[in-house]
């Protein structure tokens, strides 16, 4: 079955986050990072999005859920979610529960990311096969919609089974949060269109992500299923991610972002180059990156005409920009939202709205 409709062109604007180590206690991360929260709930962002890694420096919040529910009690209007939680890695029982309660104690904000993880490294620490990840992912879907709507858990599998297990909570919004799915693999975009998924995409240049959402936007308006496991959403939203940084000139915003940009990929490499794998060499050298838009840096108004070429070379209706990277300070990254949100955005939108 399809169902006839058409993706919006709204923009909306989120952020993506790993809550990177900077040699801070983690106290201080963290409460910094729920400070940036809070200035984004006041600022008009749609949600915060917040990735799952495990044992290396990119990541000093492992379980995203712990997070945010702090995260929860510091805001009002910003949905918050995983991008992704990494599915086999858990108890599904457990990961239910705590799906429920993240919904709850949002008061229905969850943008609820799943995926199956991507870093046989982390995999392996957690005796999770990525060979049959994808078969493991696919049966706690099925076992997690099915839950959420009959607060029961019944489910005979190849990897889980379970028989008249009676769940005694269940989301806030209805019939479950809003589903996301992240990925850089074309080849998993027309599974993703069919069922509605959000999504979004990082690292490839700007026309990498017009081919990946022009075969989405193909797929959905052709193909989707009316009973698809994100068919409560209306329109998805179509999402791209950016390293972002902002100063009062093109020098300044270049020299410190390069310098920031040497220690972010430092974190996302070291599990790779531990184990002797150079599987991110491309993703070293920042000037490269720059010319190509994948990394967008400068004074307000450069970043203004950078993010606008992104927004209309890609097709995208979401923005989702990483303010804090590397070892960027917490007033730097402050000040970059500062000029993003006063400077930046309402320029974006009002563009948007002309057109």
């Amino acid at each position: 079955m399809t169902q006839a409709a058409t993706l919006t062109d709204t923009l909306e604007f989120g952020l993506f986050d790993w809550i990177e180590w900077d040699k801070s206690p983690a106290s201080e991360i963290f409460e910094n990072r729920l400070r940036m929260l809070e200035y984004a709930d006041r600022s008009g962002f749609y949600s915060y999005h917040l990735a799952e890694h495990h044992i290396t420096p990119l990541s000093v919040s492992p379980s995203p859920a712990v997070f945010l529910a702090a995260a929860a009690q510091r805001t009002t209007n910003l949905r918050l979610g995983p991008l992704v939680f990494l599915l086999p890695f858990y108890n599904p029982i457990r990961l239910y529960h705590e799906i429920c309660m993240l919904d709850n104690l949002s008061d229905g904000r969850l943008d609820l990311g799943v995926g199956r993880g991507v870093s046989p490294v982390e995999a392996a620490e957690f005796g999770v096969d990525l060979g049959i990840s994808w078969e493991m992912f696919n049966e706690q879907m099925e076992m997690f919609t099915r839950g959420f709507t009959t607060g029961m858990l019944n489910h005979q599998g190849k990897h889980y089974n379970y028989e008249d297990i009676k769940l005694w909570i269940a989301p806030h919004q209805k019939p479950y949060p809003p589903l996301w799915y992240a990925s850089n693999n074309i080849e998993t975009v027309p599974w993703m269109a069919q069922h509605g998924f959000n999504t979004c995409t990082v690292f490839a240049d700007n026309a990498g992500v017009k081919a990946h959402y022009d075969l989405y936007k193909q797929v959905w308006n052709a193909e989707r299923m009316a009973d698809g496991l994100n068919s409560h959403v209306a329109a998805p939203k179509l999402g791209l991610v950016r390293h972002l940084y902002i100063a009062d000139t093109d020098e300044q915003a270049r020299a410190e972002a390069k310098a920031a940009y040497r220690t972010w990929f430092h974190n996302i490499d070291y599990l790779w180059a531990k184990n002797g794998l150079d599987r991110l060499g491309a993703m070293r050298d920042f000037d490269s990156l720059e010319a190509r838009g994948v990394i967008i840096v400068g004074a307000p108004e450069t970043v203004r005409e950078r993010v606008q070429r992104a927004i209309d070379e890609t097709g995208i209706n979401y923005f989702c920009p990483i303010f804090a990277w590397g070892d960027l300070t917490p007033e730097q990254v402050m000040r970059c939202m500062g000029l993003f949100v006063g400077e930046v955005m309402p320029q974006l939108l009002h563009t948007q709205e002309t057109r």
